[in-house]
């Protein structure tokens, strides 16, 4: 017998299971699915900033601090020159393994809605033109249809939901490829994220995130058209940082690959508009292409989007319309709220891949108090950011 629910989510990370977890504190009857069995890693940087709201409605904040993760003070830039500038944030954020993280947000879910683990969707089941369902395989092969007045896909840059409503568009211009793996014994790991613009992976940059424990994500991410373009093996530019990079072989030198870390993925980067909506459906996160454009940090975006998408569903539900037409302020919801964001991000992002421009900046930065703290406020407020296509920022630059 097919099972009903007011809201199906498929995909069990942190937007799903916001998403899921919320809907079911509000009382409506709703469903997870998920592929994989939790707990289950998951590629990534492993940055989280941006989702303290959200995280607070969740009440997992405690949770998170009892686990293994590290305090994140700033961020470290260097340039191409290898200048090195560090910002401060007002705030602490932190990192944290996927593994860990994405399970302290799945058990809200678990504790609050129907879970299905080792389900993987397969279909879409529609009348009359509209989303009503999903169809899929259990992990023993039984097929079983699940309907639902309400769809949404959680389901990563690769989504099913969104592959079969015509949603799926990885654009290389806005697409990200990226490759991490996990180091015990990084030398000078200080409490900072690294982003650091080398010769080796320009335009892109190699990142050192510390995520706890004496270990860091080290990784390198460049968007897909560049490195098409050069012909870039990203998993060996990135070896040949660590090994042969005047500044980092040293740091390096004593430190330990952790066996079968090193992984890549791709990112479909905010700076394209998607679709994320139609009739009896919605996308969140990775599935909505929410990635930030510059940092590559999908996580906090995950879950804001997939707040929004509960409280449209509770709206939808009301109003008994799940029309795409209906549906379109939920985008629009999620636009007004990361828009801004996006848009800054993806100028600091082209920035970023012009190389006389990235020296300049971290040079006269590092010797001006004035251009440091303008970067400051381009790094903790997004209406700042838009200044770095402002010239007169760089009438300040040349002066200072």
């Amino acid at each position: 017998m097919a099972k009903n629910y007011d809201v199906v989510v498929v995909g069990g990370g942190p937007g799903g299971s916001t998403c899921a977890a919320l809907l079911g504190k509000a009382g409506k009857t709703v469903v997870l699915l998920e592929k994989a069995r939790f707990p289950r890693d998951k590629t990534c940087g492993d940055a989280i900033s941006g989702s303290l709201r959200v995280q607070k409605s969740l009440n997992i904040i405690e949770k998170l601090k009892e686990q293994t993760h590290a305090e994140i003070n700033g961020v470290e830039f260097s340039s191409p020159e290898g200048v090195i500038l560090d910002i401060p944030f007002a705030s602490p954020g932190f990192c944290c393994k996927r593994f860990i993280y994405d399970n302290i947000v799945f058990q809200e879910a678990l504790n609050n809605a129907d879970v299905i683990q080792e389900f993987e969707v397969s279909e879409l089941l529609k009348q009359d033109g509209r989303i009503v369902g999903v169809k899929g395989r259990h992990k023993d092969g039984r097929e079983e249809e699940i309907y639902a007045k309400l769809v949404v896909g959680a389901d990563g840059a690769y989504s099913v939901v969104a592959q079969q409503t015509g949603c799926l568009d990885l654009d290389e211009r806005h697409t990200i490829t990226a490759v991490r793996a996990y180091y015990r014994g990084v030398k000078n790991l200080r409490g900072m994220i690294e982003l650091h613009f080398v010769d080796e992976i320009l335009p892109g940059y190699f990142w050192i995130f510390p995520v706890g424990d004496g270990v860091a994500n080290v990784g390198v991410g460049m968007v897909d058209s560049f490195m098409k373009k050069k012909k870039q093996n990203m998993p060996n530019a990135m070896m040949k940082i660590i090994k042969e990079n005047a500044i980092f072989k040293q740091r390096f030198e004593v430190a330990e690959l952790q066996p079968g870390s090193l992984k890549g993925w791709r990112l479909p980067v905010g700076s394209k508009r998607r679709t994320m909506h139609g009739d009896g459906f919605v996308l969140v996160g990775d599935a909505a292409a929410l990635i930030d454009p510059f940092t590559g940090e999908g996580i906090a975006n995950s879950m804001v989007s997939g707040e929004i998408a509960a409280e449209w569903a509770i709206k939808a539900l009301e109003a008994g319309n799940f029309s795409g037409e209906f549906l379109q302020g939920y985008e629009d919801a999620v636009w007004q709220e990361l828009g801004a964001k996006m848009k800054a991000s993806y100028r600091l992002q082209k920035i970023g891949n012009i190389k006389f421009l990235t020296n300049m900046i971290i040079k006269k930065a590092a010797r001006s108090e004035q251009i440091r703290n303008s970067l400051k406020s381009m790094v903790e407020d997004i209406e700042h950011r838009n200044n770095i296509i402002n010239p007169a920022f760089y009438l300040k630059l040349l002066l200072a």
